[in-house]
Protein backbone atom coordinates (compact mmCIF):
# COMPACT_ATOMS: atom_id res chain seq x y z
CA UNK A 1 0.00 0.00 0.00
CA UNK A 2 1.28 3.47 -0.84
CA UNK A 3 -0.18 5.13 2.28
CA UNK A 4 -1.02 3.26 5.46
CA UNK A 5 -2.32 5.18 8.46
CA UNK A 6 -3.09 3.17 11.59
CA UNK A 7 -4.65 4.50 14.79
CA UNK A 8 -3.25 7.95 14.13
CA UNK A 9 -3.75 10.56 16.86
CA UNK A 10 -2.44 14.10 17.04
CA UNK A 11 -2.96 16.12 20.21
CA UNK A 12 -2.32 19.78 20.90
CA UNK A 13 -2.25 21.31 24.35
CA UNK A 14 -4.60 24.27 24.50
CA UNK A 15 -4.67 27.17 26.91
CA UNK A 16 -6.19 26.13 30.24
CA UNK A 17 -7.77 28.09 33.09
CA UNK A 18 -5.71 28.26 36.26
CA UNK A 19 -8.05 25.90 38.11
CA UNK A 20 -7.38 23.03 35.67
CA UNK A 21 -4.43 20.71 36.03
CA UNK A 22 -2.02 20.03 33.13
CA UNK A 23 -3.45 17.61 30.61
CA UNK A 24 -7.07 18.52 31.31
CA UNK A 25 -7.31 20.64 28.18
CA UNK A 26 -5.95 18.47 25.40
CA UNK A 27 -7.31 19.05 21.92
CA UNK A 28 -7.27 16.16 19.47
CA UNK A 29 -6.85 17.42 15.94
CA UNK A 30 -6.82 13.80 14.74
CA UNK A 31 -8.46 11.11 16.84
CA UNK A 32 -7.43 7.48 16.27
CA UNK A 33 -7.99 7.29 12.50
CA UNK A 34 -7.07 4.40 10.22
CA UNK A 35 -6.75 4.86 6.47
CA UNK A 36 -5.08 3.11 3.55
CA UNK A 37 -4.58 4.34 0.01
CA UNK A 38 -3.63 1.87 -2.70
CA UNK A 39 -1.18 2.54 -5.56
CA UNK A 40 -2.92 4.28 -8.45
CA UNK A 41 -5.85 5.55 -6.39
CA UNK A 42 -7.03 9.17 -6.47
CA UNK A 43 -8.62 9.84 -3.09
CA UNK A 44 -10.50 13.01 -2.19
CA UNK A 45 -9.99 13.96 1.46
CA UNK A 46 -12.92 16.08 2.59
CA UNK A 47 -13.96 17.78 5.79
CA UNK A 48 -14.98 21.14 7.22
CA UNK A 49 -12.36 23.63 8.35
CA UNK A 50 -10.58 22.35 11.45
CA UNK A 51 -11.61 18.73 10.86
CA UNK A 52 -8.02 17.41 10.76
CA UNK A 53 -7.30 17.19 7.02
CA UNK A 54 -4.18 19.34 6.89
CA UNK A 55 -2.84 17.85 10.12
CA UNK A 56 -3.18 14.33 8.71
CA UNK A 57 -1.45 15.38 5.50
CA UNK A 58 1.40 17.10 7.33
CA UNK A 59 2.00 13.99 9.43
CA UNK A 60 1.93 11.81 6.30
CA UNK A 61 4.64 13.94 4.70
CA UNK A 62 6.79 13.92 7.84
CA UNK A 63 6.25 17.63 8.52
CA UNK A 64 4.54 16.95 11.86
CA UNK A 65 5.15 14.16 14.35
CA UNK A 66 2.16 12.07 15.43
CA UNK A 67 1.19 11.80 19.08
CA UNK A 68 0.28 8.15 18.64
CA UNK A 69 -0.19 5.59 15.89
CA UNK A 70 1.84 4.81 12.78
CA UNK A 71 2.02 6.21 9.26
CA UNK A 72 3.82 4.50 6.38
CA UNK A 73 4.37 5.96 2.92
CA UNK A 74 5.66 3.74 0.12
CA UNK A 75 6.67 1.22 2.79
CA UNK A 76 8.62 3.71 4.95
CA UNK A 77 7.62 4.74 8.47
CA UNK A 78 7.45 8.52 8.92
CA UNK A 79 9.14 8.27 12.35
CA UNK A 80 12.01 5.94 11.54
CA UNK A 81 12.63 6.73 7.84
CA UNK A 82 11.61 10.37 7.38
CA UNK A 83 14.01 11.08 4.50
CA UNK A 84 12.80 8.06 2.54
CA UNK A 85 9.24 9.27 3.04
CA UNK A 86 10.14 12.73 1.74
CA UNK A 87 11.80 11.25 -1.34
CA UNK A 88 8.62 9.28 -2.00
CA UNK A 89 6.22 12.21 -1.67
CA UNK A 90 5.37 15.21 -3.79
CA UNK A 91 3.71 17.71 -1.46
CA UNK A 92 1.75 20.88 -2.16
CA UNK A 93 0.74 22.48 1.17
CA UNK A 94 -2.43 24.49 1.67
CA UNK A 95 -0.47 27.74 1.90
CA UNK A 96 1.89 27.35 -1.03
CA UNK A 97 5.36 28.49 0.18
CA UNK A 98 7.35 30.00 -2.68
CA UNK A 99 10.41 32.23 -3.02
CA UNK A 100 8.78 35.20 -4.71
CA UNK A 101 12.08 36.82 -5.79
CA UNK A 102 13.12 33.77 -7.81
CA UNK A 103 12.23 33.21 -11.44
CA UNK A 104 9.99 30.21 -12.18
CA UNK A 105 12.72 28.07 -13.75
CA UNK A 106 15.24 29.21 -11.14
CA UNK A 107 12.93 28.08 -8.34
CA UNK A 108 12.24 24.71 -9.98
CA UNK A 109 15.96 24.17 -10.48
CA UNK A 110 16.52 24.89 -6.79
CA UNK A 111 13.71 22.51 -5.78
CA UNK A 112 15.02 19.78 -8.06
CA UNK A 113 18.55 20.10 -6.68
CA UNK A 114 17.18 19.44 -3.19
CA UNK A 115 15.93 16.10 -4.47
CA UNK A 116 19.33 15.30 -5.94
CA UNK A 117 18.37 15.57 -9.61
CA UNK A 118 21.43 15.96 -11.85
CA UNK A 119 21.80 18.85 -14.25
CA UNK A 120 20.82 17.17 -17.53
CA UNK A 121 17.93 15.22 -16.00
CA UNK A 122 16.80 18.28 -14.05
CA UNK A 123 16.62 20.48 -17.15
CA UNK A 124 14.49 17.89 -18.90
CA UNK A 125 12.17 17.50 -15.91
CA UNK A 126 11.77 21.27 -15.54
CA UNK A 127 10.78 21.57 -19.20
CA UNK A 128 8.33 18.67 -18.89
CA UNK A 129 6.69 20.08 -15.75
CA UNK A 130 6.36 23.58 -17.19
CA UNK A 131 4.54 22.12 -20.17
CA UNK A 132 2.46 19.77 -18.03
CA UNK A 133 1.04 22.44 -15.69
CA UNK A 134 0.75 25.16 -18.35
CA UNK A 135 3.49 27.57 -17.28
CA UNK A 136 5.00 28.07 -20.73
CA UNK A 137 4.16 31.76 -21.10
CA UNK A 138 5.09 32.54 -17.50
CA UNK A 139 8.33 30.57 -17.15
CA UNK A 140 10.62 33.59 -17.54
CA UNK A 141 8.86 35.68 -14.88
CA UNK A 142 9.61 36.13 -11.22
CA UNK A 143 7.17 34.16 -9.06
CA UNK A 144 6.17 37.39 -7.33
CA UNK A 145 4.83 38.67 -10.65
CA UNK A 146 2.47 35.72 -11.10
CA UNK A 147 -1.21 35.57 -10.24
CA UNK A 148 -2.35 33.27 -7.45
CA UNK A 149 -3.50 30.68 -9.95
CA UNK A 150 -0.11 30.55 -11.68
CA UNK A 151 1.66 30.35 -8.32
CA UNK A 152 -0.43 27.26 -7.61
CA UNK A 153 0.86 25.82 -10.88
CA UNK A 154 4.43 26.46 -9.80
CA UNK A 155 3.73 24.64 -6.52
CA UNK A 156 2.21 21.71 -8.39
CA UNK A 157 5.20 21.57 -10.77
CA UNK A 158 7.49 21.49 -7.73
CA UNK A 159 5.51 18.60 -6.22
CA UNK A 160 5.75 16.57 -9.45
CA UNK A 161 9.33 17.50 -10.34
CA UNK A 162 11.16 14.51 -8.82
CA UNK A 163 8.54 12.06 -10.15
CA UNK A 164 7.40 10.78 -6.73
CA UNK A 165 5.15 7.71 -6.42
CA UNK A 166 2.86 9.53 -3.96
CA UNK A 167 1.25 12.98 -4.35
CA UNK A 168 -0.26 14.79 -1.36
CA UNK A 169 -2.04 17.95 -2.43
CA UNK A 170 -3.75 20.23 0.09
CA UNK A 171 -6.35 22.27 -1.83
CA UNK A 172 -4.31 22.33 -5.06
CA UNK A 173 -6.83 24.29 -7.13
CA UNK A 174 -7.20 27.30 -4.83
CA UNK A 175 -7.26 30.53 -6.85
CA UNK A 176 -7.68 28.95 -10.28
CA UNK A 177 -10.19 30.25 -12.81
CA UNK A 178 -12.62 27.78 -14.49
CA UNK A 179 -10.30 27.15 -17.46
CA UNK A 180 -7.32 26.58 -15.18
CA UNK A 181 -9.43 24.28 -12.99
CA UNK A 182 -10.17 22.02 -15.93
CA UNK A 183 -6.48 21.89 -16.90
CA UNK A 184 -5.20 21.12 -13.40
CA UNK A 185 -7.91 18.51 -12.85
CA UNK A 186 -6.62 16.79 -15.97
CA UNK A 187 -3.05 16.99 -14.64
CA UNK A 188 -4.15 15.32 -11.39
CA UNK A 189 -6.16 12.72 -13.32
CA UNK A 190 -3.16 11.93 -15.54
CA UNK A 191 -0.84 11.73 -12.52
CA UNK A 192 -3.20 9.22 -10.93
CA UNK A 193 -2.55 6.73 -13.70
CA UNK A 194 0.79 5.75 -12.18
CA UNK A 195 0.83 7.53 -8.81
CA UNK A 196 -1.11 7.52 -5.57
CA UNK A 197 -2.90 10.85 -5.09
CA UNK A 198 -4.40 12.10 -1.83
CA UNK A 199 -5.82 15.59 -2.08
CA UNK A 200 -8.13 17.81 -0.10
CA UNK A 201 -10.58 20.32 -1.52
CA UNK A 202 -13.78 22.18 -0.73
CA UNK A 203 -14.96 21.97 -4.35
CA UNK A 204 -17.36 19.04 -4.49
CA UNK A 205 -17.57 19.02 -8.29
CA UNK A 206 -13.82 18.50 -8.36
CA UNK A 207 -14.07 15.36 -6.25
CA UNK A 208 -16.95 14.02 -8.32
CA UNK A 209 -14.98 14.68 -11.51
CA UNK A 210 -11.69 12.96 -10.73
CA UNK A 211 -11.79 10.83 -7.57
CA UNK A 212 -11.91 7.06 -7.31
CA UNK A 213 -12.76 7.26 -3.64
CA UNK A 214 -13.84 9.75 -0.99
CA UNK A 215 -12.79 9.99 2.65
CA UNK A 216 -14.69 12.42 4.88
CA UNK A 217 -13.25 13.50 8.23
CA UNK A 218 -15.09 15.46 10.90
CA UNK A 219 -13.78 16.57 14.30
CA UNK A 220 -10.70 14.42 13.89
CA UNK A 221 -12.53 11.20 13.03
CA UNK A 222 -13.30 9.53 9.71
CA UNK A 223 -17.07 9.48 9.19
CA UNK A 224 -17.16 8.05 5.65
CA UNK A 225 -14.76 6.14 3.40
CA UNK A 226 -15.56 4.50 0.10
CA UNK A 227 -16.22 4.91 -3.63
CA UNK A 228 -18.48 7.86 -4.34
CA UNK A 229 -21.20 5.64 -5.83
CA UNK A 230 -21.17 3.47 -2.71
CA UNK A 231 -21.45 6.45 -0.37
CA UNK A 232 -24.36 7.82 -2.38
CA UNK A 233 -26.12 4.48 -2.24
CA UNK A 234 -25.58 4.19 1.50
CA UNK A 235 -27.24 7.52 2.16
CA UNK A 236 -29.86 7.34 -0.60
CA UNK A 237 -33.42 7.38 0.62
CA UNK A 238 -32.69 8.87 4.03
CA UNK A 239 -34.47 12.00 2.87
CA UNK A 240 -36.05 13.52 -0.21
CA UNK A 241 -35.07 17.00 -1.38
CA UNK A 242 -37.41 18.93 -3.67
CA UNK A 243 -36.53 22.40 -4.94
CA UNK A 244 -39.70 24.38 -5.62
CA UNK A 245 -39.70 27.65 -7.58
CA UNK A 246 -42.57 30.14 -7.66
CA UNK A 247 -42.92 33.16 -9.91
CA UNK A 248 -42.16 35.45 -6.95
CA UNK A 249 -41.36 35.28 -3.25
CA UNK A 250 -44.21 33.94 -1.13
CA UNK A 251 -45.82 36.37 1.28
CA UNK A 252 -46.25 33.52 3.75
CA UNK A 253 -43.61 30.80 3.12
CA UNK A 254 -44.86 28.92 6.17
CA UNK A 255 -47.70 27.56 4.01
CA UNK A 256 -45.14 25.12 2.62
CA UNK A 257 -44.72 23.54 6.04
CA UNK A 258 -48.39 22.55 5.87
CA UNK A 259 -47.71 20.28 2.88
CA UNK A 260 -48.10 16.70 4.15
CA UNK A 261 -44.68 15.09 4.68
CA UNK A 262 -42.59 18.28 4.66
CA UNK A 263 -40.07 18.28 7.50
CA UNK A 264 -38.05 21.40 6.71
CA UNK A 265 -38.32 24.46 4.47
CA UNK A 266 -35.26 26.50 3.46
CA UNK A 267 -35.71 29.74 1.45
CA UNK A 268 -33.14 29.96 -1.37
CA UNK A 269 -34.14 33.40 -2.67
CA UNK A 270 -35.81 34.50 -5.92
CA UNK A 271 -38.92 32.49 -5.19
CA UNK A 272 -37.08 29.21 -4.63
CA UNK A 273 -37.47 26.94 -1.62
CA UNK A 274 -35.80 23.67 -0.67
CA UNK A 275 -38.22 21.22 0.93
CA UNK A 276 -37.00 18.20 2.88
CA UNK A 277 -39.15 15.15 3.52
CA UNK A 278 -38.71 11.65 4.90
CA UNK A 279 -37.72 8.87 2.55
CA UNK A 280 -40.33 7.26 0.30
CA UNK A 281 -42.27 10.54 0.30
CA UNK A 282 -43.34 12.13 -2.99
CA UNK A 283 -44.12 15.80 -2.38
CA UNK A 284 -44.75 16.83 -5.96
CA UNK A 285 -48.49 16.17 -6.17
CA UNK A 286 -49.13 17.92 -2.85
CA UNK A 287 -47.13 20.96 -3.97
CA UNK A 288 -49.13 21.21 -7.21
CA UNK A 289 -52.37 21.06 -5.23
CA UNK A 290 -51.11 23.71 -2.82
CA UNK A 291 -50.22 26.04 -5.72
CA UNK A 292 -53.68 25.56 -7.24
CA UNK A 293 -55.50 26.09 -3.93
CA UNK A 294 -53.51 29.24 -3.06
CA UNK A 295 -53.51 30.63 -6.62
CA UNK A 296 -49.69 30.53 -6.73
CA UNK A 297 -47.75 30.42 -10.00
CA UNK A 298 -45.44 27.41 -9.87
CA UNK A 299 -42.64 27.71 -12.46
CA UNK A 300 -40.26 24.95 -11.38
CA UNK A 301 -40.20 21.72 -9.41
CA UNK A 302 -37.32 19.27 -9.29
CA UNK A 303 -36.22 16.48 -7.02
CA UNK A 304 -32.51 16.69 -6.27
CA UNK A 305 -30.08 13.85 -6.70
CA UNK A 306 -28.41 12.67 -3.52
CA UNK A 307 -25.24 14.68 -4.17
CA UNK A 308 -21.83 14.59 -2.54
CA UNK A 309 -22.54 18.04 -1.14
CA UNK A 310 -25.69 16.77 0.53
CA UNK A 311 -23.86 13.77 1.94
CA UNK A 312 -21.08 16.03 3.20
CA UNK A 313 -23.58 18.27 4.99
CA UNK A 314 -25.36 15.27 6.45
CA UNK A 315 -22.17 13.76 7.89
CA UNK A 316 -20.53 16.94 9.17
CA UNK A 317 -23.43 19.03 10.48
Amino acid sequence: MSIRVRNLTKEYNGRRPSNLSPGQLVQKAVDDITLTVQPGEIVGFLGPNGAGKSTTMKITTGYLAPTDGTVEVNGFDVRTHPMDVRRSVGYLPEHNPLYLDLYVKEYLRFAGSLHGLKSSELSQRIGDMIELVGLGREQHKRIGQLSKGYRQRVGLAQALLHNPPVLILDEPTTGLDPNQLAEIRQVIRDAGRDKTVLFSTHIMQEVEAICDRVVIINRGQIVADGPLSQLRSASAGTEVIVVTEFESELDHPDVLTDVPGVQRVEPLGRGQYRLTAARNTDLRGAIFRLAADKNLTLVGLRQQENSLEGLFKELTK
